[in-house]
């Protein structure tokens, strides 16, 4: 029997506010992401849902934050 270990989610609003970074940005930095990296949807009741990211999700959003920071680096020094 598998037992999923996810025991806790963080909307990407949450994640957001805890890194210091625009939710639109970080928006932006996550599309793309799926579940095997850690990003599920939540859905509540009519069209509302958000972006929400396991433990393993964050890490995965901080490191393409990494590399989109760099990449901009880059693109602004040319």
């Amino acid at each position: 029997m598998h037992v999923n270990k996810v025991h806790a989610v963080f909307t990407i609003a949450r994640v957001a506010k805890d890194l210091g970074e625009d939710e639109d940005w970080l928006w932006d930095v996550a599309n793309g992401m799926d579940t095997e990296d850690g990003v599920i949807w939540v859905y509540g009741i009519g069209d509302d849902q958000v972006m929400a990211f396991t433990d393993f999700g964050i890490e995965n959003l901080m490191e393409r934050k990494r590399s989109a920071e760099a990449l901009w680096i880059v693109c602004a020094e040319s």
